[in-house]
Protein backbone atom coordinates (compact mmCIF):
# COMPACT_ATOMS: atom_id res chain seq x y z
CA UNK A 1 0.00 0.00 0.00
CA UNK A 2 1.01 3.79 -0.56
CA UNK A 3 1.87 5.94 2.90
CA UNK A 4 -1.40 7.31 3.43
CA UNK A 5 -3.24 3.91 2.85
CA UNK A 6 -1.24 2.69 5.40
CA UNK A 7 -1.91 5.40 8.47
CA UNK A 8 -5.52 4.83 7.57
CA UNK A 9 -5.18 1.18 7.92
CA UNK A 10 -3.95 1.41 10.95
CA UNK A 11 -6.49 4.26 12.30
CA UNK A 12 -9.34 1.88 11.31
CA UNK A 13 -11.83 4.63 10.84
CA UNK A 14 -15.03 3.98 11.17
CA UNK A 15 -17.98 6.86 10.05
CA UNK A 16 -20.04 6.48 13.06
CA UNK A 17 -22.20 9.36 11.87
CA UNK A 18 -23.17 11.33 9.09
CA UNK A 19 -25.35 14.22 9.20
CA UNK A 20 -25.86 17.54 7.70
CA UNK A 21 -26.42 21.15 9.39
CA UNK A 22 -28.60 23.67 8.29
CA UNK A 23 -28.18 27.33 9.70
CA UNK A 24 -29.73 30.84 9.13
CA UNK A 25 -28.53 34.31 10.58
CA UNK A 26 -26.02 34.90 12.66
CA UNK A 27 -24.68 32.20 14.73
CA UNK A 28 -21.70 30.39 16.04
CA UNK A 29 -21.35 26.82 17.38
CA UNK A 30 -18.15 25.55 19.85
CA UNK A 31 -17.04 21.74 19.50
CA UNK A 32 -15.66 20.56 22.16
CA UNK A 33 -12.35 18.31 21.56
CA UNK A 34 -12.74 15.21 19.84
CA UNK A 35 -11.12 12.55 21.27
CA UNK A 36 -10.23 10.12 18.78
CA UNK A 37 -12.41 11.44 16.05
CA UNK A 38 -11.87 12.70 12.79
CA UNK A 39 -14.01 14.91 11.28
CA UNK A 40 -14.72 15.33 7.39
CA UNK A 41 -17.55 17.90 6.13
CA UNK A 42 -18.14 19.94 2.84
CA UNK A 43 -19.80 23.12 2.51
CA UNK A 44 -22.69 22.68 0.14
CA UNK A 45 -24.26 26.69 -0.09
CA UNK A 46 -23.55 29.74 1.68
CA UNK A 47 -20.28 30.55 4.33
CA UNK A 48 -18.62 30.33 7.44
CA UNK A 49 -15.43 31.03 9.74
CA UNK A 50 -13.77 27.83 10.87
CA UNK A 51 -11.28 28.15 13.98
CA UNK A 52 -9.42 25.61 15.47
CA UNK A 53 -7.54 25.46 18.98
CA UNK A 54 -3.76 25.98 18.43
CA UNK A 55 -3.78 27.29 14.80
CA UNK A 56 -3.35 31.53 14.81
CA UNK A 57 -6.24 32.29 12.24
CA UNK A 58 -9.65 31.49 11.64
CA UNK A 59 -10.38 29.82 8.12
CA UNK A 60 -13.04 30.99 6.01
CA UNK A 61 -15.31 28.33 4.21
CA UNK A 62 -17.29 28.94 1.04
CA UNK A 63 -19.67 26.70 -0.96
CA UNK A 64 -17.45 23.88 -2.40
CA UNK A 65 -14.97 23.72 -0.01
CA UNK A 66 -14.03 20.54 2.02
CA UNK A 67 -12.20 20.62 5.21
CA UNK A 68 -10.78 17.24 7.34
CA UNK A 69 -10.47 18.02 11.00
CA UNK A 70 -8.00 15.17 11.84
CA UNK A 71 -6.51 16.02 15.07
CA UNK A 72 -9.30 15.97 17.72
CA UNK A 73 -9.19 19.64 18.86
CA UNK A 74 -11.64 21.95 19.90
CA UNK A 75 -12.91 23.97 17.20
CA UNK A 76 -15.62 26.53 16.10
CA UNK A 77 -18.03 27.16 13.59
CA UNK A 78 -19.38 30.73 12.82
CA UNK A 79 -20.94 33.15 10.67
CA UNK A 80 -19.15 35.47 12.40
CA UNK A 81 -16.40 35.24 14.52
CA UNK A 82 -17.93 38.29 16.90
CA UNK A 83 -20.90 36.11 17.51
CA UNK A 84 -20.53 34.63 21.03
CA UNK A 85 -20.76 31.04 20.54
CA UNK A 86 -23.05 28.34 22.08
CA UNK A 87 -21.82 24.89 23.17
CA UNK A 88 -22.53 21.91 20.22
CA UNK A 89 -24.59 20.22 22.81
CA UNK A 90 -27.25 22.65 23.11
CA UNK A 91 -28.11 21.96 19.36
CA UNK A 92 -26.42 18.31 18.55
CA UNK A 93 -28.40 15.34 19.47
CA UNK A 94 -26.27 12.01 20.62
CA UNK A 95 -24.31 10.73 18.05
CA UNK A 96 -26.95 9.03 15.62
CA UNK A 97 -27.09 8.20 11.73
CA UNK A 98 -28.43 10.53 9.38
CA UNK A 99 -30.80 13.60 10.13
CA UNK A 100 -30.28 17.71 9.42
CA UNK A 101 -29.40 20.07 12.48
CA UNK A 102 -31.19 23.17 12.09
CA UNK A 103 -30.13 26.59 13.91
CA UNK A 104 -32.19 30.14 13.39
CA UNK A 105 -34.47 28.14 11.03
CA UNK A 106 -32.15 27.59 8.36
CA UNK A 107 -31.54 28.50 4.52
CA UNK A 108 -28.11 30.80 5.05
CA UNK A 109 -25.85 27.81 5.45
CA UNK A 110 -25.94 23.77 4.31
CA UNK A 111 -22.90 21.59 5.37
CA UNK A 112 -23.05 17.58 5.10
CA UNK A 113 -20.58 15.22 6.18
CA UNK A 114 -19.47 12.26 8.83
CA UNK A 115 -17.40 12.13 12.21
CA UNK A 116 -14.96 9.08 12.39
CA UNK A 117 -13.69 7.24 15.15
CA UNK A 118 -10.59 5.85 15.25
CA UNK A 119 -9.34 3.15 17.12
CA UNK A 120 -6.00 1.51 18.66
CA UNK A 121 -3.76 2.97 21.67
CA UNK A 122 -1.42 4.43 19.25
CA UNK A 123 -4.16 6.18 17.36
CA UNK A 124 -3.17 9.87 18.88
CA UNK A 125 0.51 9.15 17.15
CA UNK A 126 -1.29 8.63 13.67
CA UNK A 127 -3.16 11.11 14.27
CA UNK A 128 -0.35 13.13 15.03
CA UNK A 129 0.70 12.33 11.13
CA UNK A 130 -2.27 14.23 9.62
CA UNK A 131 -2.84 17.89 9.35
CA UNK A 132 -4.91 19.91 12.03
CA UNK A 133 -6.64 21.83 9.12
CA UNK A 134 -6.95 19.94 5.57
CA UNK A 135 -8.95 22.72 3.75
CA UNK A 136 -9.99 21.45 -0.09
CA UNK A 137 -10.87 24.49 -1.91
CA UNK A 138 -9.61 24.16 -5.49
CA UNK A 139 -11.73 23.97 -8.45
CA UNK A 140 -10.36 20.45 -9.17
CA UNK A 141 -10.60 18.80 -5.76
CA UNK A 142 -13.96 20.33 -5.26
CA UNK A 143 -15.06 18.70 -8.30
CA UNK A 144 -13.48 15.26 -7.22
CA UNK A 145 -15.67 15.60 -4.21
CA UNK A 146 -18.78 16.82 -5.61
CA UNK A 147 -20.51 13.18 -6.68
CA UNK A 148 -19.67 12.08 -3.14
CA UNK A 149 -20.97 15.09 -1.02
CA UNK A 150 -24.28 15.23 -3.37
CA UNK A 151 -24.91 11.37 -3.00
CA UNK A 152 -24.67 12.19 0.83
CA UNK A 153 -27.33 14.84 1.00
CA UNK A 154 -29.91 12.80 -1.54
CA UNK A 155 -29.49 9.66 1.32
CA UNK A 156 -29.89 12.41 3.73
CA UNK A 157 -33.33 13.70 2.88
CA UNK A 158 -33.95 10.55 1.32
CA UNK A 159 -33.70 7.76 4.25
CA UNK A 160 -34.00 4.99 1.77
CA UNK A 161 -34.05 1.23 2.92
CA UNK A 162 -30.14 0.59 3.03
CA UNK A 163 -28.76 4.74 3.79
CA UNK A 164 -26.89 4.01 6.99
CA UNK A 165 -24.46 1.40 5.04
CA UNK A 166 -24.50 3.34 1.71
CA UNK A 167 -23.46 7.23 4.39
CA UNK A 168 -20.80 4.56 5.76
CA UNK A 169 -19.03 3.84 2.07
CA UNK A 170 -19.67 7.57 1.13
CA UNK A 171 -17.98 8.99 4.34
CA UNK A 172 -15.20 6.70 3.72
CA UNK A 173 -14.82 8.25 0.24
CA UNK A 174 -14.65 11.39 0.71
CA UNK A 175 -11.95 11.02 3.58
CA UNK A 176 -9.64 9.66 1.71
CA UNK A 177 -10.34 11.74 -0.96
CA UNK A 178 -10.23 14.82 0.55
CA UNK A 179 -6.70 13.96 1.96
CA UNK A 180 -5.29 12.93 -1.28
CA UNK A 181 -6.65 16.09 -2.57
CA UNK A 182 -4.40 17.48 0.40
CA UNK A 183 -1.57 15.26 -0.26
CA UNK A 184 -1.47 16.98 -3.51
CA UNK A 185 -1.79 20.40 -2.03
CA UNK A 186 0.60 20.24 0.83
CA UNK A 187 3.90 20.89 -1.75
CA UNK A 188 2.90 24.24 -1.90
CA UNK A 189 1.87 24.95 1.34
CA UNK A 190 5.32 25.16 3.79
CA UNK A 191 5.59 24.42 6.68
CA UNK A 192 6.62 21.00 8.68
CA UNK A 193 4.62 17.71 8.70
CA UNK A 194 4.57 14.08 7.18
CA UNK A 195 2.21 14.77 4.55
CA UNK A 196 4.44 17.25 3.15
CA UNK A 197 6.77 14.87 2.81
CA UNK A 198 4.38 12.65 1.16
CA UNK A 199 3.92 15.31 -1.50
CA UNK A 200 7.72 15.88 -2.11
CA UNK A 201 8.49 13.80 -5.60
CA UNK A 202 11.83 12.99 -4.16
CA UNK A 203 10.91 13.18 -0.08
CA UNK A 204 8.16 10.75 -1.14
CA UNK A 205 10.18 8.11 -3.08
CA UNK A 206 11.92 7.38 0.13
CA UNK A 207 9.08 7.22 2.34
CA UNK A 208 7.44 4.91 -0.22
CA UNK A 209 10.27 2.62 0.09
CA UNK A 210 9.92 2.33 4.39
CA UNK A 211 6.57 1.90 3.88
CA UNK A 212 7.15 -0.62 1.15
CA UNK A 213 9.34 -3.00 3.17
CA UNK A 214 9.98 -1.63 6.77
CA UNK A 215 11.54 -5.07 7.60
CA UNK A 216 14.68 -3.76 5.15
CA UNK A 217 17.31 -2.78 7.18
CA UNK A 218 17.92 0.53 5.34
CA UNK A 219 20.74 2.75 5.47
CA UNK A 220 20.79 6.60 5.33
CA UNK A 221 22.22 6.27 1.84
CA UNK A 222 20.29 3.79 0.24
CA UNK A 223 17.08 6.11 1.23
CA UNK A 224 18.82 9.12 0.04
CA UNK A 225 19.47 7.09 -3.27
CA UNK A 226 15.84 6.79 -3.77
CA UNK A 227 15.51 10.34 -3.52
CA UNK A 228 18.00 10.88 -6.05
CA UNK A 229 19.87 13.32 -3.02
CA UNK A 230 23.55 12.76 -1.68
CA UNK A 231 23.29 11.65 1.95
CA UNK A 232 23.40 15.03 3.33
CA UNK A 233 20.91 16.80 1.44
CA UNK A 234 18.52 14.15 1.88
CA UNK A 235 19.21 13.85 5.94
CA UNK A 236 18.75 17.94 6.22
CA UNK A 237 15.85 17.79 3.86
CA UNK A 238 13.86 14.98 5.24
CA UNK A 239 14.61 16.45 8.75
CA UNK A 240 13.33 20.45 7.74
CA UNK A 241 10.16 18.51 6.23
CA UNK A 242 8.98 15.95 8.13
CA UNK A 243 10.45 16.98 11.77
CA UNK A 244 11.98 14.02 12.27
CA UNK A 245 15.23 12.26 10.47
CA UNK A 246 14.99 9.31 7.61
CA UNK A 247 15.59 6.99 10.57
CA UNK A 248 13.79 8.06 13.54
CA UNK A 249 10.64 8.63 10.66
CA UNK A 250 11.49 4.32 9.66
CA UNK A 251 11.93 3.27 13.20
CA UNK A 252 8.69 5.03 14.76
CA UNK A 253 6.86 3.33 12.00
CA UNK A 254 8.04 -0.23 12.66
CA UNK A 255 7.14 0.49 16.01
CA UNK A 256 3.48 1.69 14.81
CA UNK A 257 3.06 -1.56 12.93
CA UNK A 258 4.35 -3.71 15.68
CA UNK A 259 1.95 -2.23 18.25
CA UNK A 260 -1.03 -2.85 16.24
CA UNK A 261 0.09 -6.53 15.67
CA UNK A 262 0.34 -6.54 19.31
CA UNK A 263 -2.87 -5.65 19.71
CA UNK A 264 -4.66 -7.67 17.13
CA UNK A 265 -2.43 -10.76 16.32
CA UNK A 266 -1.40 -13.41 18.45
CA UNK A 267 2.17 -12.90 16.88
CA UNK A 268 4.81 -13.74 19.45
CA UNK A 269 7.22 -10.77 20.38
CA UNK A 270 10.06 -12.63 18.29
CA UNK A 271 8.36 -13.22 15.50
CA UNK A 272 7.21 -9.64 15.05
CA UNK A 273 10.45 -8.56 16.21
CA UNK A 274 12.19 -10.05 13.05
CA UNK A 275 9.39 -9.84 10.55
CA UNK A 276 10.50 -5.84 11.20
CA UNK A 277 14.23 -6.40 11.06
CA UNK A 278 15.42 -6.85 14.50
CA UNK A 279 17.75 -9.68 14.69
CA UNK A 280 17.06 -9.83 18.51
CA UNK A 281 13.76 -9.81 21.10
CA UNK A 282 15.98 -7.69 22.51
CA UNK A 283 16.87 -5.23 20.23
CA UNK A 284 13.35 -4.46 19.49
CA UNK A 285 12.57 -4.36 22.70
CA UNK A 286 14.32 -1.28 23.80
CA UNK A 287 12.94 0.38 20.09
CA UNK A 288 9.78 -0.38 21.08
CA UNK A 289 9.75 0.88 24.65
CA UNK A 290 11.40 4.23 23.45
CA UNK A 291 8.92 4.91 21.00
CA UNK A 292 6.01 3.44 22.32
CA UNK A 293 6.61 4.34 26.26
CA UNK A 294 5.97 0.73 27.16
CA UNK A 295 7.30 -2.46 27.02
CA UNK A 296 6.18 -5.02 23.84
CA UNK A 297 4.95 -7.60 26.74
CA UNK A 298 3.09 -4.43 28.59
CA UNK A 299 1.84 -2.86 25.60
CA UNK A 300 0.23 -6.09 24.67
CA UNK A 301 -0.90 -7.22 27.93
CA UNK A 302 -2.94 -3.54 28.69
CA UNK A 303 -4.25 -3.67 25.12
CA UNK A 304 -5.78 -7.55 25.08
CA UNK A 305 -7.28 -6.02 29.30
CA UNK A 306 -8.92 -3.03 27.41
CA UNK A 307 -10.75 -5.02 24.65
CA UNK A 308 -11.83 -7.64 27.27
CA UNK A 309 -13.20 -4.77 29.63
CA UNK A 310 -15.07 -2.97 26.69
Amino acid sequence: MDPLSDVLSLLKPRSYVSSGFDAGGEWSVQFAAQHQLIKCYAVVSGGCWLAVEGIPEAVRLTQGDCFVLPSGRPFRLASDMAVTPAAASDFFPPARAGGVVTINGGGDFFLVGSRFAVSGSHASTLMGLLPPIGHIRSEAGQSALRWSVERMMQELREQQPGSFLVLQHLAQMMLVQALRLHVEQASTMGGVGWLLGVADKQLGAAINAIHANPAHRWKLHELAERACMSRSAFAQRFKETVGASPMEYLTRWRMLLAGDRLENSNDSISTIALSLGYESESAFSTAFKRVMGASPRRYGRGQRLVSAEG
